[in-house]
């Protein structure tokens, strides 16, 4: 399938399974702090040792997963059995997250949490890592790749967040006994159902979807005997590239970056800026609207700019427009809380700034797909996996310190436990807008720095293929 444009249907086929991570994400990024925190009782520095700890644990086992993914030999090629395998446990466990044993509350559920992270981040890491591989197998195109991941980050935002919606808007409401949805434990419940439904189907949609590709993917590398020894000495051997290492370093301050920005979202906008649950829900089904926009803008100035000057542009826009209005809102230049023109002001912003983070991901996850060449040259080695899988190692191991850092926040303003928005004291509130900006913003231009000293542009990658001989 080289250099060949693939239809939309093709491409529908790819990017639906990402709709299982997207629904992933929002559940641990977003939901997961507040439920076990704030709901059920759990110091919020346990959680988040609880979700750290699991994310080392998850994140050393990736290269070996993206090298596994590489080297397998089966009928159903290298990455198929993987996506297959792991359907039901990444499904029955995500739905065993959101439904706690009956009777344990508080920190008693600390090996809880523990077990259930470290469980169905592997699981979906077995699911994911082979998926995304795909993009780099199955054109070699410059353009179309991006193009293809636009599909893949519109499905994953667009599923994740209208799932969010849902639970916000039909699931975590108020009732006579509990005044505010997001203490609503039965909601969770349901949530933690209706989400291991959509994830299973997401990934079988998407495997069954492509496995009319195997025939014409990449094979596997000859069979070799395999020690640790060698596996490792072949990942160092891929992954010793500069460019590489602009987007590893990219990658590992942006993912603290999200860490904290996605632990603290919901008290922002909770808190902060004193939305309701149906609010949030509005906010978090807006999502879709962003992911539109990236799914049209990012091929067309990926074209226009080139892949690394595009995300540098977008980058430096998307990661510093929402951080701006929380300092207005600390000069007194925002609508106060209640206002009619603060929700519409927000949400408007909300879409806009997440259209060009989701631009962003896309742009420079093609840039990793455009290493697999370069490395091949170098090495006589395709190894999609391994590359995607080592993305994917440094975004859990560090955006667990994310969101120690966004629960360090919280302890040094001293934000309460088990208080309803509106009762948080207006001087706590200003110290959590006051550390999350300055914080946040300085993480986010590291990762712009360190994504400018990437070297594989339009030019060079078609010199790569001329060299392979595939062009």
């Amino acid at each position: 399938m080289t250099a060949l444009t693939i239809s939309p249907v093709n491409k529908m086929a790819y990017g639906i399974g990402s709709v299982a991570f997207g629904i992933f994400g929002v559940g641990f990024d977003f939901f997961l702090l507040l439920f076990y925190s704030q709901v059920m009782g759990v110091d919020a520095y346990l959680v988040g040792l609880a979700l750290l700890i699991a994310l080392i644990f998850d994140s050393l086992s990736d290269p070996l997963i993206g090298y596994f993914s590489d080297n397998t030999h089966s009928r159903w090629g290298r990455r198929h059995p993987y996506m297959y395998i792991a359907a039901i446990p990444v499904a029955l466990s995500y739905f065993f997250v959101w439904n706690p044993p009956s009777g344990v509350s508080g920190n008693d559920l600390f090996p809880y949490i523990l077990m259930m992270a470290i469980f169905v981040r592997t699981m979906i890491t077995l699911y994911e890592i082979p998926n995304s591989a795909l993009v780099a197998e199955i054109t070699d195109d410059y353009d179309e790749r991006t193009s293809i991941l636009s599909y893949r980050y519109f499905f994953s935002w667009a599923g994740g967040t209208l799932m969010g919606y849902y639970a916000l808007t039909y699931l975590l409401v108020a009732t006579e006994d509990i005044s505010n949805g997001l203490f609503n434990i039965d909601g969770y419940g349901k949530m933690g159902l209706a989400s291991s439904i959509v994830i299973f189907a997401a990934i079988m949609t998407s495997a069954l979807g492509t496995h009319s590709f195997i025939p014409k993917l990449k094979a596997p590398p000859p069979k070799t005997k395999m020690s640790i020894t060698r596996i490792y000495r072949e990942i160092f051997e891929t992954l010793w590239n500069r460019s590489f290492g602009a987007l590893f370093a990219a990658a590992l301050f942006g993912a603290i970056g999200a860490g904290i920005a996605m632990g603290l979202s919901h008290y922002i906008n909770s808190f902060f800026w004193g939305f309701s649950t149906v609010q949030l829900g509005q906010i978090s089904g807006s999502v879709v609207v962003s992911a539109i926009i990236a799914l049209v803008l990012s091929p067309i100035i990926s074209i226009k700019l080139g892949k690394k000057r595009s995300a540098i542009i977008i980058g430096v826009l998307a990661f510093t427009l929402l951080p701006a209005t929380i300092v207005l809102r600390l000069l007194g230049l925002m609508p106060e809380n209640g206002d009619p023109l603060l929700f519409p002001m927000i949400l408007v912003i909300t879409i806009i700034d997440v259209g060009l983070v989701i631009t962003y991901q896309i742009l420079s996850t093609s840039m990793i797909a455009d290493l697999v060449e370069e490395s091949e040259l170098r090495t006589g080695r395709r190894s999609e996996g391994v590359f995607f899988a080592t993305m994917t190692f440094v975004k859990k191991f560090v955006q667990g310190f994310g969101v120690v850092m966004a629960t360090t926040i919280l302890t040094l303003v001293q934000f309460p436990v088990g208080v309803a928005p509106g009762s948080v004291p207006e001087e706590i509130l200003f110290r959590l807008g006051a550390l999350y900006v300055p914080t946040v913003v300085t993480v986010w231009m590291l990762m712009i720095f360190c994504i400018s000293h990437y070297e594989v542009d339009r030019d060079k990658h078609k010199a790569n293929l001329k060299a392979l001989g595939r062009t």
